[in-house]
């Protein structure tokens, strides 16, 4: 995991066009970067469908959303589809981003333990510095607002 204050490591990965998406790209805005299992599946639909619902204000903020899973461009592109989604979707089929921001590993699921994408969301500052993180206890149907609720004290403190 990445800790607060950190800067974000720098990342390129292809996007649901199958073109390369670098972090660095969005440096002088806020983003939010989050980790999901996969595509058309009830939570991570819902935790999409929920920052989907928040980019008006999101861009008013100047804050770009990006979601990154293992999906390739094809599965991504019929998600944004299906649901109208209006950010950036990125592959990371090797899981190396997800390891690197420690949104891939052992997890426990059902009291079970798993490997597998650890559902992880990263506010990440103007600087590129990591400003928030948020790992356990997401809850996908109202994810989006604890984040948006977030981005609203920072732009506001004018950082």
């Amino acid at each position: 995991m990445i800790d607060i204050g950190m800067t974000a490591p720098d990342f390129t990965l292809p996007d649901q066009d199958e073109r390369p998406f670098s972090l660095s790209s969005l440096r002088g805005s806020l983003a939010i970067v989050y980790f999901y299992p996969k595509d058309n599946t009830p939570g991570c639909t819902k935790e999409a469908c929920g920052f989907n619902s928040e980019l008006e204000e999101l861009g008013r903020l100047g804050v770009h959303v990006v979601g990154i899973s293992a999906d390739n461009a094809a599965s991504h592109q019929k998600f944004i589809a299906r649901y109208n989604l209006a950010f950036t979707l990125l592959s990371d089929s090797g899981h190396e981003v997800m390891k690197t921001y420690g949104a891939y590993g052992t997890k426990v699921s059902y009291g079970k333990e798993t490997v597998g994408v650890i559902r992880t969301t990263y506010l990440i500052g103007r600087d590129g510095r990591v400003l928030r993180s948020w790992q356990k206890g997401i809850k996908t149907a109202d994810h989006h607002e604890k984040v948006l609720e977030e981005v609203r004290r920072i732009a506001e403190s004018g950082n």
